[in-house]
Parts: structure tokens; C-alpha cells; sequence
């Protein structure tokens, strides 16, 4: 591997929706049969890329197809790519939490990771424990976790709740805590995932900065997902694109950038559709965009409501179920950030077994000209975590223009907002 710490040769990884394993005894006796006898596995033949898009046809899904590329020690990669590119199954192959369908990942060094909030947490333990925990797991001394414990818990500002178990914790709790414990206990590899968003605005800045200074001691390596791409732009050095499960591209970050958005601001007019899991108790199904007329578009004027139709399933009712939304520029600007709660009653809280449409109104002249993306996460205070019942993150993009206006186009500003001149008296 000479200086490389990761390496990943023609990695693939195949899911059969909604089932364990392939799903039937008899495909799993079948490819059993076909290993012991030295021959390829049958099920690797078939399958569809994982473009949500699309409505598909087959059972299978590839979410990565083919993965090639390497990582020196030091290195800050971010890797990037629109919703069910394959992002988050990369890290978990990565992080060892599920393994490659076919393909090899080498690594040297201990790995810590933060791919959700809670990842590694006992809920039964308290925060003091659970860091203790974590150290073990990456292999360190009792010593050398104590002498690390008191900045942890400074970098996390938990102090307070050191003691509690962190099943009491909130979601913004648990994240703190667990990058905290990533970041600090000197792993030679460190995986971030977009967990990060869940953090306020001035932790999600401490968190920046602290992958910097892990990254600038030279010696330990950082792979960081986000959509945000300035946060991207800011901290890595060279970046990983992903498109629907493949490597699209890879080189200097700032390149990679542009090429995600240059590809990701196409739009399709067509609903997009979620990969469905029978275990979960509450799914997205689909998202669609209309215009007034109630015609399918990802196209607006700045004089256009946008209107967003979502389809939802409830298997289980969920008590204290709400939706999270909000609505980012493709640099990341938060534009507008949104939960079922700001309007009360929320209607999402303990939705009766069955299938479910809503209907989402930005109003016209809310936004500027520009390219945007809608983002959603399912949420219930209830559940043990406190955190996602259903995470789909980016689910569409829409673009506005404003053509109806003399300035138009030509308008600076983040909002579209038009404020009427009024001539309220003459002075003489």
C-alpha cells in the first residue's frame, strides 16, 4: 500500500430491498451452492443502479458498482454526491460496520466513526461511561482515556449531564458527545458523516476546526461527508464524487465541486421515489414539485409558489412523530428551516397504519434566483435514540429564475422578496 492508509479495489456492494440476505431460503441455498463449487454468485448478475428517479423493476439494487480509488496518510478527502449515490455505504463499508459484496478495502491504523447520532453509545450507560466505552473499543488504556476525558467533555459542553444515561440525551447531546469522543481519542483514521447537520451552527463550526487541527498533525487521515459544500471546500484537500453508486470522478476538491454541481442542477420533472424497508415504522415514498397549475416541474419563477407533494406509509403509529425540512442553496446557505411543530397541532404526531399525502407551500418570492435542494428527516423525541425514525436527507432540487422584474436577474440578494415603494404625502 506503500504510503496509502486506504485502499479500495473494485468494491461493490448489492442490497435486496425490504428482505435480510437475499430474501428466500432458496436464492440463499442457491448461492451457497454456486460458492462451494468455486462458481460466481448468481445474484451478482442481476440488479439495477440505485437511481431514485426512477421507478424500478428489480428487487436488486447496486447502491456502489465498482469503487476504485486510494487515500495517503494525512490526507482530508471529502466525499460527495447527491442522496443514494452511495455516500453513507461507502463509510459503513470503511468503517467496517457492513462488508463489500465483492471488491477488497485495505486500511491501516484504528478507525473511529461517526456515521449517526449514537453511533457506538449504549443507552443504558451514562455519558461517562460511554466515552470509556468508546476508548476500549479503539483500543486504548483506562490512563489514556482519562488523560483525554476532561477535554472531551469540555469540547462537548455536556459536562452537566456527564453522569446521566445518555438515553435522556437530545439528538444535538448525542452528537456533540459522539464527535467529541471520535475526534479526541486520536484515531489514525477518522469518518464523519453528515451527522454533523444536527449540531447548532457554532458546534458545527467547533467541529470544522477541530477535524482541521486532527488533519494538520500530518499523520491521521479524515474522510468527511456533507452537503455543505463550503464546510467541504473549507476542510478537505481532495474529493471523491459519487454518482448513482459509481465513481464519477476524483481529483482536487474544488473541481470536484463544481462537477457535483454542474451535474447535480439537472432537473427531471419527475417524482422522485425512496428505497422502502418493511422493518421501518414510517417512510418517505415519494417526493414531487408542482407549479400553480399543478403541473410537474423542478423549474420556478420567482412569482410561483412552489408546491411540494410528499407520500408517506405509517406501519406502526409513532407517537410524537415530526418532519424536519429545510431548503438550502447548492453552496449551502441555509435558506429556510422548517418542522411539523411550528404549526400546532403537528399533524404528523401518531398518524393512524396506512399510506398518507401532504402538501408543502413555499410562497412565491420566498427565494432568489438560484439552485436549490430540499432536505427532510422524520423525527420522534420518543424513540430510544431521540432521533431519525427516517432519514432520506436530500430528496429534491428546484431551481428559480425571476424574469418578471426589471432588476431580475440581476437581483444579489438571498431572498426574492419585493417591497412596494408607497407615496404617503408631499412635501411643499
Amino acid at each position: 500500500m506503500a504510503n496509502n492508509v486506504i485502499q479500495v479495489e473494485g468494491v461493490s456492494k448489492q442490497y435486496r430491498l425490504g428482505t435480510v440476505g437475499t430474501g428466500t431460503f432458496s436464492h440463499d441455498l442457491n448461492r451457497w451452492w454456486h460458492t462451494i463449487r468455486g462458481k460466481e454468485d448468481p445474484y451478482l448478475k442481476i440488479g439495477e443502479e440505485n437511481d431514485r428517479s426512477l421507478k424500478g423493476t428489480s428487487d436488486y439494487v447496486w447502491a456502489l458498482r465498482d469503487i476504485n480509488f486510494n487515500v495517503k496518510e494525512g490526507e482530508v478527502i471529502g466525499i460527495i454526491g447527491k442522496n443514494g449515490a452511495g455516500k453513507s455505504t461507502l463509510l459503513k463499508l470503511l468503517s467496517r460496520t457492513t462488508a463489500p459484496t465483492t471488491g477488497s478495502i485495505k486500511m491501516k491504523g484504528r478507525i473511529a466513526s461517526l456515521l449517526e447520532v449514537g453511533t457506538g453509545f449504549h443507552p443504558e450507560l451514562s455519558g461517562r461511561d460511554n466515552i470509556y466505552l468508546n476508548g476500549a473499543i479503539l483500543g486504548m488504556t483506562r490512563q489514556e482515556v482519562s488523560e483525554k476525558f476532561d477535554e472531551i467533555v469540555k469540547f462537548s459542553g455536556i459536562e452537566r449531564y456527564v453522569d446521566t444515561p445518555v438515553k435522556r440525551y437530545s439528538s444535538g447531546m448525542y452528537v456533540r458527545l459522539a464527535f467529541a469522543v471520535a475526534a479526541h481519542l486520536e484515531p489514525d483514521i477518522l469518518i464523519v458523516d453528515e451527522v454533523l447537520a444536527v449540531g447548532d451552527a457554532e458546534f458545527q463550526k467547533k467541529a470544522i476546526g477541530k477535524m482541521q487541527d486532527v488533519a494538520k498533525g500530518g499523520h491521521r487521515t479524515v474522510l468527511f461527508v456533507s452537503h455543505n459544500m463550503n464546510a467541504v471546500k473549507d476542510l478537505c484537500e481532495r474529493g471523491v464524487l459519487l454518482e448513482n453508486g459509481k465513481v464519477s470522478y476524483v481529483g482536487e476538491i474544488s473541481e470536484v465541486i463544481n462537477r457535483y454541481l454542474n451535474t447535480s442542477s439537472g432537473n427531471t420533472n419527475n417524482p422522485i421515489f425512496f428505497n422502502q424497508q418493511e422493518s421501518k415504522a414510517f417512510q418517505l415514498i415519494s417526493a414531487s414539485l408542482f407549479n400553480e397549475k399543478g403541473i410537474l416541474s423542478q423549474d420556478f419563477e420567482a412569482d410561483s409558489n412552489i408546491i411540494l407533494e410528499l407520500q408517506c406509509v405509517v406501519r406502526d403509529k409513532i407517537a410524537g412523530l415530526y418532519g424536519y425540512l429545510t431548503v438550502m442553496k447548492n453552496d449551502g446557505t441555509l435558506m429556510i428551516e422548517n418542522d411539523t411543530f411550528d404549526v400546532l397541532p403537528n399533524i404528523l404526531d401518531s398518524l393512524p397504519v396506512g399510506e398518507h399525502t401532504f402538501r408543502l407551500v413555499i410562497p412565491r418570492r420566498t427565494l432568489a434566483i438560484g439552485e436549490y435542494n430540499i432536505y427532510m428527516n422524520f423525527t420522534s423525541p420518543l424513540q430510544i435514540k431521540g432521533f431519525n425514525v427516517d432519514a432520506p436527507g436530500e430528496i429534491i432540487k428546484f431551481s428559480v429564475d425571476d424574469t418578471s422584474t426589471k432588476r431580475g436577474r440581476g437581483r444579489k440578494s438571498q431572498l426574492g422578496t419585493i417591497i412596494k415603494w408607497e407615496h404617503i404625502n408631499k412635501i411643499t
